[in-house]
């Protein structure tokens, strides 16, 4: 074992100790949509009086803390995001429509003094309707119209309320209320003029109103002194409440009022039984495909692949623990990212070992090579192509994670630590590993155990037929481009079917005993006042209704349709997203498509040529529209699921073409009078292995998803299938096509390239370059 070895060794196993004591010591923080829970973005407004700016925002974040530990829910997350929303994350408490009613109340607290009724229909609900003394007229809990004085005290002057039970006088369950300051002599006053009144007057009761609403209207006892009132800055509200009831008063009193005015913007709520599953069946589909992945890398690459195989179950550890370390919060698309990620990490295995295969089969031809110097030249020359396709999908990982939102977010995150870990896990763990087996004697004297001794069937047979692929370039192209045209049409006469992400609106899942028919849910819904419903189905007994708006009321006698018609269903997801977060999310994916172009292009144009940069973002553009053609085919929607695995198809496709320009950009250093053309098309045939294996690789993970995973991971599955196939395809015969005719017509100038001039006397073109960059 060489020095270097040793070092290398000695830092994987530092690497690999600290992400297993991580592992064993941290636990993980799961997302709502996999432990279950109501998450809601709140959106901060200006009001009359005040501004909506960062720290009327974080004094708004502080009235909502206080609001949100009275709902009792364990280990409640609130943050504030930007200048002018808050997220709040509310596990175990799947009815979003509760936590919404609580926290999004203005809350304007206020306690007045009761002067009378009012005439039946005198009151308004909302306190715009007035009798000629100037006094404001609400309805109590029971419905009478109350004429209300001017406000006595305020939240402000309430110091705390609890809900209070007393077994021993048998008054039961009430609110004890703590005054402070003037708050003290104004409810002595308010309450020493009610006691005036006489036993049965409405006059002897004190309203305490929240947002225009009144929430009690307490009597004062018998006992309480005529001008005296209650004094001690005490007092208790009985009633008859029962639990519920005294603690949803205390709630609101405690609440108090919020410096601004707050917007739901976007609500989300999954229920616990949903996140479970979701978990059980993304750890199948990854135990099955990573199984899957391993025999397929074993048998292609033999002792090299199961060694690739044991890097991989050190890749998902270093990554599991770096998930930890940051403290990031795993959701279900970022465990689907984790998943796929195990995909992703063998390109760099299949890359380092097909270019050891050629390094070894070229030293009868050159100088003598062994297995480990072979292996030691495969991860040199393979490093580049490595660097580049992951700096690639690192691009569009880091857009994702800034122009998604809700738990798509977490993909990005976890697509980036994937990335990393992966680039750890090939150069690092896999060269340790490999590097140890070869300097085995019985290891060196069987050189075909190894996996290197052999181009391959697939290299072979290429290398003996030696296809001309790029002689019908213009061909491939126009086959590109009547893919791009039927895609096209796609959208034209099918449309794209938004999600409520972009659309805004609200959209909730069941599950039913038994199976449903959409047409007939369809038509029940509409008989219960849903008429503007799409009603959709997934699965046996899965129906998803989605509409713009969806009130309470809507939503109970939705659910009582689809438990009629399914006998007996479950709400197991329940999202809603205002109309502006939607046109915000919708603007942000088209900046985010647009962004990941730019930054692929400009890469590709400083790390290649301009010409390869332009023939790699056509191909990613023609890949996108291609994409979401089929999707408007198959009528799928497009959300924020399909958006992170749109970005994630631009980085594959990126990948498959960065590879094959790679291999030109080697070929010309050593290939001097040598015609593009030929030079593209031995590009291509070399690197076809690799694009074969590693797509391979990523297909089992992605069947296993498609298959197991669930809804929601079916469709992202499914997207990402077809982004993989069409990527493959575009960088052989879209992408390299594409480069070869914009450099035989003047795509690189002879002073920059080096380039011999056109054609003279019927010579072909030759392209003779610099040295290798």
């Amino acid at each position: 074992m060489t020095r270097a070895t040793r070092v290398r060794a000695l830092f994987a196993l530092a690497i690999l100790a600290l992400s297993t004591f991580l592992a064993l010591t941290q636990p993980a923080r799961l997302g709502l949509d996999l432990r279950g829970g109501t998450q809601l973005v709140l959106e901060t407004r200006d009001s009359p009086t005040a501004e909506a700016d960062r720290e009327a925002t974080d004094r708004t974040l502080e009235v909502l803390r206080r609001r949100v530990d009275a709902l009792g829910v364990s280990e409640p997350n609130l943050s504030r995001a930007g200048d002018r929303r808050i997220v709040v994350e509310l596990p175990g408490l799947d009815d979003p429509d509760e936590a919404a009613e609580v926290l999004g109340r203005t809350a304007q607290l206020t306690v007045h003094p009761v002067l009378g009724t009012a005439a039946p229909g005198t009151a308004t609900g909302t306190g715009r309707t007035a009798p000629a003394d100037g006094s404001t007229v609400l309805p109590d809990d029971a419905g009478t119209p109350l004429r209300l004085g001017p406000a006595a005290l305020t939240g402000a002057e309430v110091r705390r309320a609890a809900a209070e039970f007393d077994g021993q006088d048998g008054s039961g369950w009430s609110v004890g209320l703590t005054l402070h300051g003037a708050g003290e002599r104004a409810w002595a006053r308010l309450t020493g003029k009610a006691a005036c009144a006489a036993p049965d007057d409405p006059a002897r009761r004190a309203a305490i109103v929240l947002d225009r609403k009144v929430i009690s209207s307490p009597r004062v006892e018998a006992s309480v002194a005529c001008g005296v009132g209650i004094t001690g800055g005490t007092t208790r509200i009985t009633g008859g409440f029962d639990q519920h009831a005294a603690q949803e008063l205390a709630l609101l009193i405690n609440g108090g009022a919020l410096p601004v005015p707050v917007d739901i913007v976007e609500q989300r709520a999954v229920g616990p039984t949903l996140g479970a599953l979701a978990i059980t069946s993304s750890a199948q589909a990854a135990v099955i495909g990573v199984a899957l992945t391993a025999v397929f890398i074993t048998v292609v690459y033999r002792l090299l692949g199961a060694l690739a195989t044991l890097a991989l179950a050190c890749y998902a550890l270093i990554s599991y623990a770096a998930l930890l370390a940051l403290g990031a919060t795993l959701t279900l698309p970022g465990l689907a990212g984790f998943v796929l990620a195990i995909g992703m990490a063998v390109d760099a295995n299949v890359l380092v070992f097909e270019r050891a295969r050629e390094e070894y089969a070229a030293g009868p031809h050159a100088r003598p090579r062994t297995l480990r110097s072979a292996l030691a030249a495969g991860f040199r020359n393979a490093f580049s192509a490595i660097a580049d396709s992951n700096v690639t999908t690192l691009l569009a990982a880091v857009l994702l994670f800034f122009f998604a939102s809700g738990p798509v977010r977490g993909f990005g995150v976890t697509l980036c630590i994937g990335v990393a870990a992966s680039m750890v896990s090939a150069l690092l763990v896999t060269r340790v590993l490999a590097e140890c087996a070869l300097a085995l004697r019985p290891v060196g004297r069987r050189p075909r155990l190894t996996g290197l001794a052999g181009l391959g069937r697939v290299r072979s047979w290429l290398s003996r037929r030696r296809p001309d692929l790029m002689r019908h370039r213009r061909r491939w192209l126009a086959l590109s481009g009547a893919a791009l045209l039927l895609a096209g049409s796609g959208i034209a006469v099918r449309g794209l079917d938004y999600g409520v992400e972009f659309t805004g609106g609200r959209m909730v899942e069941y599950t039913t005993t038994r199976p449903v028919d959409a047409e007939r849910a369809r038509a029940a819904l509409g008989t219960a006042g849903l008429d503007r419903a799409q009603v959709s189905t997934s699965g046996d007994r899965t129906l998803t209704v989605r509409t713009e708006r969806l009130s309470a009321a809507q939503l109970t006698a939705a659910g009582r349709v689809v438990d009629e018609l399914g006998g007996g269903a479950q709400k197991v997801r329940d999202e809603l997203i205002g109309p502006s977060l939607g046109e915000e999310l919708r603007r942000g994916a088209l900046v985010a498509l647009g962004l990941a172009l730019l930054a692929q292009l400009g890469y590709l144009a400083v790390r290649f040529r301009w010409t390869f940069a332009l023939s790699a973002v056509v191909a990613m553009a023609h890949d996108v529209v291609v994409l979401v053609g089929v999707f408007a085919w198959l009528g799928k929607p497009l959300d924020g699921v399909f958006l992170a695995a749109l970005l994630t198809v631009i980085g594959y496709s990126v990948n498959d073409s960065v590879v094959v320009f790679d291999r030109v950009r080697e070929l010309r250093g050593a290939g001097r009078g040598t015609s593009f053309p030929d030079l593209a098309n031995t590009a291509v045939l070399q690197t076809v292995p690799r694009t074969v294996n590693t797509g391979m690789g990523a297909v089992f993970i992605l069947a296993a998803l498609a298959l197991l995973g669930g809804d929601t991971l079916t469709d992202f599955a499914l997207a990402l299938l077809i982004g993989i196939v069409v990527g493959t395809y575009s960088s052989v015969f879209t992408a390299t096509p594409l480069a070869v005719v914009l450099e035989r017509n003047g795509g690189a100038s002879p002073r920059r390239s080096g380039r011999r001039p056109a054609r003279r006397g019927g010579r072909p073109e030759r392209w003779d370059t610099g040295a290798r960059v």
